[in-house]
């Protein structure tokens, strides 16, 4: 078992005891939808197959500190009751900017963005706000692993 899904079971165990749960799963059509919004508001962004795998297990994250971007509210087929940083919002936000058009943001801390570089294939933890470069890794759940032990 990766050991992100070790600790996605360990904050499900942490917010059970504060009365809260993980976010239910995105759906095979939700994310569908989600690349055809992305694809008219965004441009030619392909989305990493792992982050997608993430948005399967669980639709975004808000823990401790650390934000993983969710399937945007508006595209979800059920009602929730939190707010979600969606993905497709919070990129247009930071695509205000060119020089950050190179990365893909899915998430971030109160220190540090966490992104792919497509035109790398790799992803970084980059510092907020200057978008220094900090680290970078091999794979999407290398880059999760370190932003959840970082913020547990």
């Amino acid at each position: 078992m990766p050991i992100r899904k070790h600790m996605l079971k360990y904050i499900e165990k942490v917010e059970k005891k504060y009365g809260s749960s993980l976010r239910t799963p995105a759906s095979d059509s939700e994310i569908i939808k989600m690349n055809l919004i992305i694809q008219q508001k965004l441009g030619n962004i392909i989305i990493p197959e792992p982050y997608i795998e993430f948005l399967k297990e669980v639709n975004g994250l808000d823990f401790n500190g650390l934000v993983m971007y969710g399937v945007d509210e508006e595209i979800l087929e059920k009602e929730i009751d939190e707010k979600i940083h969606g993905f497709i919002e919070t990129n247009a936000f930071w695509y205000e900017n060119d020089w950050q058009k190179q990365y893909i943001f899915l998430g971030e801390s109160d220190t540090a963005w966490y992104c792919y570089v497509p035109k790398e294939n790799v992803y970084v933890e980059l510092d907020k706000p200057s978008g220094t470069l900090m680290q970078s890794f091999k794979s999407f759940d290398a880059m999760l692993s370190d932003a959840l032990e970082t913020n547990i």
